[in-house]
């Protein structure tokens, strides 16, 4: 891998991504998805960037593809930068729940005119003839004038003003770390219709669900910005600032502005972010993906040399989720300094810079690994969080454990931890809760990240950690540049192991139960267990014999219809309604221990072995 200080926005696109416009899936010889469809919209913008003031103008030209077997009467927007107002209901959820988000608190309701964002909609037209409209929060609310057919495509035309708000959540300018600009859910954003209807929630800061399409945005900003983010440049040698080829000549204009013209081919989001002061490397890898680096040249010399040292682990964390879940299929990826923290985007991520290697490293890996879960596996992040950032937990976790740990230590003690704290504080609630409604801020966190984690690390306990592997490919290759829902994630399980699952993603995800084993009794060859938690599983368990030799058993649930691939030897399964279950060992029996792998997430270890 050569690193190179000149940026090329490649403008070529993997071929079997390029036509997704299909209304059903294609036909799998084992997942005939025939009445699958989802929408499609291409977006064409031109913004004009005041960077002064913090406010641009857009124009918007939006085509818009009904895919689904219904006419559309309405359609809806999304406006997310109304949300940091004081009085939204951003604001006030923030003001009124328990444990605040600390970048949140009473920020919003402090700000000034100059500080809030908005984005206001000057006019909207449905195919050249203007439509009723009403701004309600962050919601656009569209009433058209003839429906939109199904299979019909119709253009929307928009003139927007807005506001970039003090940086608060994710978007903002003049973040802590003096970013200038990081431009996540600037514009006005179709919402999405599927088989369940709309999904227009409010901003309350939680996550996003968007439309797949097409993006063409022309950017006008002050010359001497640095700008990365979605997409390939299409005209670098009329912008400069290290991203020309040098085997062309330049053509800047000699203008106080310039303008970035940038396209993002079947994504369904946007994301940029400006500053004078980046510095900008890339880092080219042999497969023919760029990886971009955008840090402020202002950092203190420690974090400057970290974002020197984060990028060949980054190009290794590429190659690794590509290899255990799906090849990336675009030609860059950029890594950003801005935002509040860590947030994906389509092609790319903003992250804090000011941080220790480790975290550095940490939060690049988790960002990158939502690439292939929520972006390229578009589940609705709003109603099931627990697959984007679980999933995502999972599987950077074990990237991070093999890339940096080399294999030490346990990739699973965060999320266990996490959710044992739910359990004993009893302040778990179930995943099918929506994002903005848990209780506390708390409870969504560990409960989407820890639990959702749990959800792939245990299911290697039941069905063996081979078909979790085969599993996740067979969800990617087949749910990939879709909207997957947890019914998809389980099937595909299914699909591979040849267990069903049915019940556990009921109990794991839609109930509270818990996992609570233990040994009732051992008498002499006699072992009697008993199942005190609400939850069933199936059972691996290791016995000790009184001539020190052992053996492993393991004795499926019969909800299973089956069980892992495993060299224990396999006992009579065990109806879920039983509370006990005795076998007969081949000789005396000394100890015994349930579940010696600590995958299964058994909420009281002390009853789980007997001495």
């Amino acid at each position: 891998m050569k690193k190179i200080l000149i940026l090329v926005f490649v403008t070529t696109f993997v071929a079997s991504c390029a036509n997704k416009k299909a209304v059903s899936y294609q036909q799998k010889n084992d997942a005939p998805f025939t009445t699958y469809w989802q929408q499609h919209i291409d977006y064409a913008m031109e913004i004009n960037m005041d960077a002064e003031k913090h406010q641009y103008k857009g124009v918007q030209k939006a085509v818009y593809t009904n895919n689904s077997p219904d006419e559309l009467n309405k359609v809806y927007y999304h406006l997310y930068f109304n949300a940091f107002q004081p009085g939204s209901q951003m604001d006030v959820r923030s003001l009124n729940i328990k444990d605040p988000d600390g970048r949140v608190r009473d920020r919003i309701s402090k700000l000034n005119e100059d500080e809030i964002g908005y984005i206001k909609v000057n006019s909207l037209t449905q195919n050249g003839t203007p439509v009723s409209y009403e701004t309600v929060g962050t919601i656009l609310e569209v009433t058209l004038n003839t429906p939109i057919k199904s299979g019909e495509s119709v253009t929307f035309d928009m003139d927007f003003d807005a506001q970039v708000p003090l940086q608060i959540r994710r978007s903002g300018r003049d973040s802590k770390e003096g970013v200038a600009l990081s431009m996540s859910q600037w514009y006005p954003k179709m919402a999405e219709y599927d088989f369940e209807g709309w999904h227009t929630p409010p901003y309350i800061a939680r996550e996003f669900h968007g439309v797949w399409g097409n993006f063409d945005v022309k950017l006008t900003i002050d010359r001497n910005y640095v700008v990365g983010g979605t997409g390939y440049l299409q005209n670098p040698q009329e912008i400069g600032h290290g991203y020309e080829d040098k085997s062309k000549p330049l053509n800047v204009p000699n203008t106080n502005k310039l303008t970035w013209h940038f396209k993002a081919p079947n994504v369904h989001d946007f994301m940029w972010a400006a500053d004078p002061d980046y510095n900008h490397d890339i880092l080219r890898m042999p497969v023919g993906i760029d990886l971009h680096f955008l840090y402020k040249k202002t950092l203190d010399a420690k974090y400057l040399k970290n974002w020197k040292d984060l990028q060949e682990p980054t190009a290794e964390l590429m190659a690794y989720f590509s290899k255990n879940v799906g090849q990336y299929p675009y030609k860059q990826y950029s890594v950003i300094q801005g935002g509040d923290g860590g947030m994906e985007y389509a092609m790319s991520t903003l992250i804090t810079g000011e941080r220790s290697f480790g975290s550095l490293f940490g939060v690049t890996a988790h960002e990158m690994a939502h690439t292939w879960f929520q972006f390229l596996l578009a589940s609705n992040e709003s109603k099931h969080p627990w697959m984007d950032e679980g999933f995502t937990s999972y599987i950077s976790s074990k990237a991070s454990h093999e890339i940096l740990k080399k294999g030490d230590g346990n990739p699973n003690a965060g999320p266990n931890r996490g959710y044992n704290y739910l359990v004993k504080n009893n302040i778990e609630e179930p995943l099918t809760t929506h994002a903005d409604r848990y209780n506390l801020n708390a409870a969504y966190s560990v409960g989407s990240y820890g639990k959702g984690s749990l959800f792939l690390s245990q299911l290697e306990y039941v069905i063996g950690p081979e078909n979790v592997a085969k599993g996740l490919k067979k969800y990617f290759n087949d749910f990939s540049f879709k909207h997957p829902t947890p019914n998809d994630v389980k099937r595909s399980m299914e699909k591979v192991s040849g267990i069903h699952l049915d019940w556990y993603l009921n109990e794991w995800t839609q109930t509270t139960h818990t996992i609570d084993y233990g040994i009732k009794s051992v008498n002499g060859k006699t072992i009697t267990l008993e199942r005190i938690g609400q939850m069933p599983m199936p059972i691996d368990l290791e016995v000790t014999y009184t001539d020190g030799s052992t053996e492993s058993f393991n004795i499926p649930l019969r909800m299973m219809r089956g069980n892992k691939p495993t060299n224990a030897t396999i006992l009579e399964d065990w109806g879920w309604a039983m509370p006990t279950y005795s076998f007969e060992a081949s000789k005396v029996v000394k100890s015994v221990e349930i579940d010696k792998s600590k995958l299964m997430q058994d909420v009281n270890l002390d009853n789980n072995i007997y001495k």
